[in-house]
């Protein structure tokens, strides 16, 4: 590997591939606070204890793919491997806690210690959602509406919805009953990883993707059909919403996604540009427990793998948006044209228009060069002819066109 790649599992994000990145970014601010979201910013890594808890210590997550560390106090600290449990560790602090309902977005970068690969990265970026205090199927609908508003608005289209339920603790005695029965009878056939799963923690298994697996899981019991009739009203209720904002979906009987905090709705939406990793964002209806309350926080919530919405974009044929391009470059033939320039250049930059010029001596063909290079929209050539008349040259480089421009005029025909 050369010293000059980045970490295996990362990458470096340059300037014209940003403006790609932005759009996903401020298209969310835009989305979002059209439903009263505002953005919320938290530390990128947080005390161990609030992962464990929160997700829980069985999960995959916590038992195989965080990154922890101690800092010189010796305190355990890990960098986020999702976004959820570090935004309700700081919403605890506000009326989150006492049922009045919170709205706030997030985006930013996640780490897991996972294999990397086409669309899963050990450092990745994220935008979510957390809608914290309330219980409500109206709300597991409206957030689910909302991501696929935003999806559509930043050209990740043509996804599938696909929803389930895990209705609450309480029902899940008989579902992890029928479906432990189900696999004790295949687990030798099965993978390692559901073979320790069938105790541990039974539901995992449905998450399994791998192909020895899978013919079991689509043979296995459903379990929403075993939960209390509470339970399967409020998931049809959650249905008949988004039947009502025509929101298309299918459910899925085995979708439980891959935390252990979520209850009752559960979303995934997966798209075929991305071939076997199809899954660009997900969510659902969690309770989460927060270090140093023993209540959990009620919340519904999503993310968006960035990384995988720009992989969708690509195939779809959506193009960034032009990366930083100069309004103007200024082309200057001899010294005095520079010295103008140099001070033509302060005052444009201070008036809004972006400008582009070589600040030692080169000829007219090398600094023409340097304008085709940088995409300049004009360009201004100055010399000593110019200097004698007062009037510089504007070429506009999309149409080749040009015209004479007075010094005193330049400002107001480069800020038209």
């Amino acid at each position: 590997m050369s010293k000059s790649s980045p970490p295996p599992g990362t990458s470096d994000i340059f300037a014209d591939e940003v403006t790609a990145w932005l759009e996903l970014e401020n298209t969310a601010r835009r989305v979002f606070s059209l439903y009263g979201y505002g953005e919320i910013r938290t530390p990128i890594f947080e005390f161990t204890e609030v992962f464990q808890r929160g997700l829980g210590n069985e999960t995959e997550v916590v038992q195989k793919e965080m990154y922890t560390f101690e800092d010189r106090g010796g305190r355990s600290l890990t960098l986020r491997p999702e976004g959820t449990a570090g935004v309700m560790r700081a919403l605890s602090g506000t009326e989150a806690m006492n049922g009045v309902e919170q709205r706030v977005f997030y985006m930013g970068p996640m780490f897991r210690g996972e294999r990397p690969s086409a669309g899963r990265r050990r450092q990745f970026h994220q935008i979510g959602v957390e809608n914290a205090g309330k219980v409500s199927p109206e709300l597991d609908a409206e957030s689910i509406a909302m991501l696929a508003h935003y999806l559509n608005e930043v050209g990740a289209g043509g996804f599938e919805l696909l929803i389930n339920t895990r209705g609450v603790k309480e029902d899940r005695g008989p579902a992890e009953a029928a479906l432990r029965e189900h696999f004790a009878a295949h687990i030798d056939e099965m993978c390692e990883d559901c073979r320790n799963r069938l105790e541990r923690n039974v539901w995992r298994i449905l998450d399994c993707k791998q192909e020895c697996c899978r013919k079991h899981i689509d043979n296995a019991p459903d379990a929403a059909s075993l939960f209390g009739e509470s339970s399967r009203d409020y998931f049809k209720r959650v249905c008949d919403m988004l039947t009502t904002w025509n929101v298309p979906f299918k459910v899925e009987p085995r979708l439980v996604r891959g935390l252990d905090y979520y209850v009752h709705t559960v979303f995934e939406l997966t798209h075929t540009a991305l071939g076997g990793q199809n899954a660009i964002a997900g969510g659902g209806r969690y309770e989460l427990t927060v270090p140093g309350f023993n209540k959990p926080v009620q919340g519904v919530g999503f993310a968006a793998g960035m990384e995988r919405l720009l992989m969708v974009r690509e195939a779809a044929g959506r193009m960034a948006p032009a990366g930083v391009t100069p309004d103007v470059f200024l082309v200057s033939l001899g010294e005095k044209a520079l010295a103008y320039n140099g001070k033509l250049a302060g005052d444009l930059r201070n008036a809004g228009v972006s400008v582009a010029l070589e600040y030692e001596p080169k000829s007219m063909k090398s600094q023409m060069r340097s304008a085709d290079r940088l995409k300049a929209k004009n360009v201004l050539i100055l010399g000593e002819t110019e200097l004698e008349s007062g009037v510089a040259v504007l070429k506009n480089m999309a149409d080749g066109s040009q015209k004479t421009v007075p010094f005193n005029e330049i400002q107001v025909e480069l800020t038209k």
